[in-house]
């Protein structure tokens, strides 16, 4: 694990500073953060600390665009706040990025995934370290389940420390209520999400529209829409800029997360960082097969409507398979429909922008730029890098 530096978490930020290279400024607050939460772990229990809490530390810090920060911080600059909040906005930053820790360790165990960005799930890293001793002195029990449960208790803990990081943040008086109100129910909304991911799976739901309100809650609010509106709430921003990046996070935000479910299917798992297909073998609704289905349905193709069958929640699915399944997606046009939502959320999600009046023309341009990429509408699938999922 890279060596965590003992940054200083509530000090002076300059946010000028910080605007040339945001990345960077997250990711020395999360250094710093961190550091405040190994120490507590390691005080609590040694083998926690090393077996749970570094795990922790080393996910957290080990991938990820810090896209959730990105948005905190725009959201904060494109609606005029300065260093007053930078640094609250950075903690929060930190804070997000935990949060996203939490969702991605507890759904490779839900899903039974076994990479992540490009390297072994938690609980599969846990099930390697203990195989040769789980199971001699747990009365049966597997090394898979041992690394399954420890997963769980490292996601807990990602999301204990993003919610004591939000409450140790020095908040601004007039941000406070809407920061804390933000936060709490972005929460809500990504563990309602999971659950109906979960529901669409245990009842093979296919509804198009169900597909959509699931990734809204799941991935979208979460990715973009709360972030930025933490930041605005930061910034003490007006109904009105507060009304334009609600709208233009909420359609960036969709774009993201339909965006992954291309790349999920059609993406270079060399780029992504987990197998291509994955989503199929587990049974997943996503807005891409449920369009496919629902035309095949509407056009009497039953050939497709049979790949589709064979192939969803199938977990030996074949190359080969996979690459029929490619061909429906393609032939019923859910491809090709799916592209073209992605670019009209895209394209929406700038126009709201225009709802920004007197912003700062630099920080206008960042976000906008920010929001493009996000939603991956100008990147062919093909040769695109994955999401953060």
């Amino acid at each position: 694990m890279r060596r965590i530096r003992a940054g200083v978490p509530h000090g002076a930020v300059e946010a000028r500073a910080v605007d040339a290279d945001v990345t960077g400024a997250v990711e020395r607050m999360l250094d710093g953060v961190l550091g405040e939460r190994l120490a507590d772990a390691a005080a609590a229990d040694a083998l926690f600390a090393r077996d749970i809490a570094e795990r922790v530390a080393r996910f957290t810090l080990g991938g990820g665009k810090r896209l959730r920060g990105r948005f905190v911080w725009w959201g904060l600059r494109v609606c005029g706040g300065g260093d007053e909040a930078a640094g609250a906005a950075l903690r929060l930053a930190a804070a997000l990025e935990l949060l996203q820790t939490c969702a991605l360790v507890h759904d490779d165990v839900m899903d039974g995934a076994e990479l992540r960005r490009g390297g072994p799930a938690l609980h599969a890293e846990v099930r390697t370290q203990y195989g040769h001793r789980a199971g001699t002195g747990d009365g049966g029990r597997s090394a898979a389940a041992f690394g399954r449960s420890a997963a769980i208790l490292a996601g807990d803990l990602a999301l204990a420390w993003a919610d004591d990081t939000v409450l140790d943040t020095r908040v601004p008086g007039h941000a406070r209520s809407a920061v804390h109100a933000l936060w709490r129910t972005m929460r809500t909304e990504m563990v309602a999400g999971q659950y109906l991911d979960l529901h669409a799976q245990a009842t093979a739901s296919h509804s198009p529209a169900r597909a959509l309100h699931t990734a809204r809650l799941k991935s979208a609010r979460y990715s973009v829409e709360r972030p930025l509106l933490l930041g605005a709430a930061l910034a003490g921003a007006d109904d009105r800029a507060t009304g334009a990046l609600r709208a233009a996070g909420r359609c960036a935000g969709l774009a993201f997360q339909l965006h992954d479910d291309l790349l999920g299917v059609f993406g270079d798992p060399a780029e992504t960082g987990k197998p291509s297909g994955d989503d199929i073998r587990e049974g997943k609704l996503t807005y891409l097969t449920a369009v496919a289905r629902a035309r095949a349905e509407a056009t009497g193709d039953h050939a497709a409507l049979g790949v589709l069958d064979a192939a969803l929640g199938a977990p030996d699915l074949t190359a080969a398979d996979m690459d029929r399944v490619r061909e429906v997606l393609v032939s019923t046009g859910a491809r090709a429909a799916l592209e073209d939502k992605i670019a009209l959320l895209a394209d929406r999600s700038t126009a709201h922008l225009a709802d920004l009046h007197g912003a700062d023309p630099s920080a206008f341009r960042s976000l906008r730029d920010l929001l493009r990429a996000t939603s991956g509408a100008r990147t062919p699938v093909a040769a695109a890098q994955g999401g953060e999922r």
